[in-house]
């Protein structure tokens, strides 16, 4: 229906970028061959019969980028370019380079000034198009069509947006903030690294002032709105010497009025355009902006500047203390909560972990009057003003038992990472449905993790604690969108490119899953070790253009469709048994080996004397087998071995789409998750020369395993490859996936709920789901 629209031809200002009587600049014929050039380069870098482009992966992308960064004029000749590429992939189905060259056109869209309408239109024709095939180019389609939508209608929105996001930059229109959380453990990345990336993280942030970047919404603004008409040159000079009160002023007015236009049901462009028209006459005035529209000023003296987009607002982070995360999260919030939070909210969170015997204490003693409308507002409950306790404040006796109303979602802690489906960027941000009434998630944090396996394990386990704490204090559910990134960084060793996989498992899988990350974060290793080579340098030819800064960029602000994976918790027996069994959990692998040691013994030996023992020991197995029908059955098996390897990510032989990770529209049921396990059996055999030994591996795939030593020997686990990360003396261990964390907490409310919401709650305890960890890319998995 929108679309048969879209296709009729138009008059009028339609074709064109502005008022008045200006035309599109064509651009010479050998910068457009040479936009051609770059695209191919990036198509061909995406095919797999282009060995020779290994070297340069990632750069491509890069380098396309700033030939548009550094001439604006080019961004309407590209856009057309990559439309014509994915109208071409839609009809030969070259599926695999839909979502890289999606990506890529919505990234020159929103920096961009001087798109024609059409193109605007053309895209979001293609991505309507898009959503009659399978998940993700249904997803990623979807996310971009609603940004579309806006941008068409109100050019300069997604800039805008996401600038003011960024940046933390003040308006009561758009009140949402982010943040880039860079961690690094500093025991597993060398601290040349280290110093490299806080280098150019800083370089690039000095010249990314408040008032620069006001001085940027304004410029971009009028500029995508007026086009040709708005006289770049004495703009940006209007605004560099405008005080910094005079300059807030004009931002906060751009703000409102494209705002304002966004948020009405049906936007106009025309209506947008007279408003940011009054705003442009004010700065330069009637005869200036006359000037501008009938094209008076020489386009070779006055060629627009260029307009940067900044980088986000990043924190790096040395991560040495174990609650680092939660604790930079809570004061990421708090400046904001303290006015944002009603009295109630604010008991509940930010002051430290109560007990649950406290939590659980609903009823207090009251010292009031006994009546409801002597109360302050929001004390003891949460009111909203359609409710009938706000309707009918007459003189109404309290109980000593106040209701809470606790939404079962925050509950059952499905709230987490938003409602299931689209994490969408633009408008409000990803997850910022009220769980709780009056709390919007106005802050979205973007947690970004460099390292190998062995740093992802370690932010597993801060994310296991962070979902344990929110069960017990809801301080983090309701306000906070959090999103994990990772880019991997293993360290340098001469050529041993063969080992790289083994720190750097979960990387691979991703770059398997997902072709984009592959090409663009995957290859981003050897340019941060080849950073952290060069000298350090405060110079300008270190910070013109920041390649690794550019890529984290790119990478936090597109890759927001995410991966899931399986955590796991062992319980572990040791064989004093003084000591209580601890728990842990892991995400990518559990090793175990044989100990030399024995357990002391009681005065006999299980075996008979003159009898070998042989290598390993004899281990006692017993799991529940992965069958495709997931009915439970349990085998339990006896045998000799030297070590075995549980796995939770698939092998690069296995297919990408396993059951431990889904899409972000479905959650998977827990008996779809499954280990790996490798088994190094000792297989003994006797001949004419005597007995002897062979090993051989046996492989299968589990969810539920218990491992007990059978003849003393005593073993030591390795969790996730962390050396740091070692039981020893252990005589048993049982694995099963991680359960969502539950608490009193959740037993104490539950006396509040319906009895259709604890039969839900009973329900869900009964069957509990998976903690699975988001990790954010580029697509998800493609098929």
């Amino acid at each position: 229906m929108e679309s048969s629209g879209e296709n009729a031809p138009r008059t009028g200002r339609a074709n064109s970028t502005q008022p008045g009587c200006e035309t599109p600049v064509r651009l010479p014929k050998d910068v457009e061959l040479d936009l051609e050039r770059s695209v191919q380069a990036v198509l061909r870098e995406l095919s797999a019969q282009a060995p020779a482009l290994q070297s340069n992966q990632g750069m491509w992308r890069w380098s396309l980028h700033k030939k548009v960064e550094r001439d604006p004029s080019k961004s309407p000749a590209l856009v057309r370019i990559l439309l014509r590429e994915l109208e071409k992939a839609e009809s030969e189905d070259l599926r695999h380079v839909i979502i890289p060259l999606l990506h890529t056109l919505m990234y020159v869209l929103t920096k961009a000034t001087g798109i024609a309408e059409e193109l605007y239109r053309r895209t979001y024709a293609f991505c309507m198009r898009l959503l009659t095939l399978p998940a993700p180019y249904c997803t990623v389609a979807l996310d971009c069509a609603v940004r579309l939508k806006t941008e068409t209608a109100v050019p300069g929105t997604l800039y805008q947006r996401l600038v003011i996001a960024e940046q933390n930059l003040p308006s009561e229109l758009y009140p949402y903030q982010e943040r880039v959380f860079l961690f690094v453990d500093p025991e597993l990345v060398s601290p040349s690294v280290c110093s490299a990336l806080l280098l150019e993280i800083q370089a690039a942030q000095e010249q990314q002032t408040p008032e620069a970047c006001m001085r940027h919404v304004v410029s971009h603004a009028l500029q995508a709105a007026l086009g040709e008409a708005c006289h770049a040159g004495a703009l940006q000079r209007k605004l560099q010497a405008s005080p910094r009160h005079a300059l807030e002023r004009i931002f906060h007015a751009v703000v409102a009025a494209v705002e304002q236009m966004a948020s009405e049901p049906s936007p106009s462009r025309e209506g947008h355009l007279e408003r940011l028209e009054e705003i442009y006459c004010s700065l330069l005035g009637p005869a200036a902006a006359a000037r501008g529209r009938c094209g008076g000023h020489d386009a070779l003296q006055d060629r627009p500047p260029s307009i940067p987009l900044p980088s986000p607002y990043i924190t790096f982070h040395l991560w040495t203390d174990e609650e680092q995360l939660w604790k930079e999260l809570v004061l990421f919030l708090r400046p904001r909560s303290q006015m944002r939070l009603s009295a109630d909210l604010e008991a509940l969170d930010l002051q430290g972990l109560l007990p649950d015997r406290e939590l659980a204490r609903v009823s207090v003693l009251s010292t009031d009057s006994g009546i409801e409308r002597d109360l302050p507002l929001g004390a003891d409950e949460l009111l909203t003003p359609s409710s009938p306790e706000m309707e009918h404040g007459g003189l109404q006796r309290k109980g000593g038992m106040k209701k809470r109303a606790w939404p079962l979602d925050l509950l059952m802690l499905g709230g987490w990472d938003g409602p299931p489906g689209l994490h969408r960027r633009t408008g409000r941000p990803d997850g910022d449905g009220e769980l709780l009434p009056g709390v919007s998630r106005l802050h979205t944090a973007r947690v970004l993790v460099l390292g190998d396996d062995r740093m992802l394990g370690r932010l597993a386990q801060a994310y296991h604690s962070l979902r344990k704490r929110e069960t017990q204090k809801f301080c983090l559910t309701p306000r906070l969108s959090l999103q994990l990134y990772y880019i991997p960084v293993l360290a340098a060793k001469k050529p041993a490119a063969s080992r790289q996989p083994e720190l750097g498992e979960l990387a691979a899988f991703l770059g398997r899953a997902d072709p984009w990350y592959q090409n663009t974060v995957n290859t981003l290793c050897p340019a941060i070790h080849k950073l952290a080579e060069m000298p350090p340098s405060l110079g300008s030819s270190r910070t013109v253009d920041p390649f690794i800064l550019d890529v984290i960029t790119y990478y936090v602000r597109m890759g927001t469709q995410p991966i899931y994976f399986q955590i796991y918790t062992v319980k572990i027996f040791f064989g004093d048994l003084s000591q209580d069994p601890p728990e842990d959990i892991f995400l990518t692998e559990l090793t175990v080996k044989i100990q030399d040691s024995k357990l002391p013994k009681d005065g006999f030996s299980p075996r008979r004397k003159g009898v070998a023992e042989g290598p390993g020991a004899e281990l006692s197995i017993c799991y529940q087998k992965a069958l495709l029908s997931h009915r439970a059955q349990e085998v339990t098996v006896s045998l000799r071995a030297t070590g075995l390897v549980l796995k939770a990510l698939p092998g690069s032989d296995t297919e990408v789409s396993g059951p431990t990770h889904c899409p972000p529209t479905a959650a998977p049921l827990p008996d779809h998750t499954c280990l790996n396990v490798s088994v190094t059996e000792v297989v003994k055999t006797s001949n004419l020369a005597g007995r002897s030994f062979s090993v051989v591996t046996n492989t299968f795939r589990t969810a539920n395993i218990r491992i007990q030593s059978q003849d003393q020997r005593l073993l030591t686990l390795l969790l996730d490859k962390d050396s740091r990360r070692t039981f020893r003396d252990v005589v048993r261990f049982e694995v099963a996936p991680c359960p969502e964390p539950c608490s009193g907490t959740q037993k104490s409310k539950a006396l509040w709920l319906s009895s259709h919401q604890q039969k839900e709650m009973e329900r869900t305890r009964a069957m509990p789901k998976p903690l699975l960890m988001p990790i954010n890319t580029f697509s998800g998995i493609v098929q």
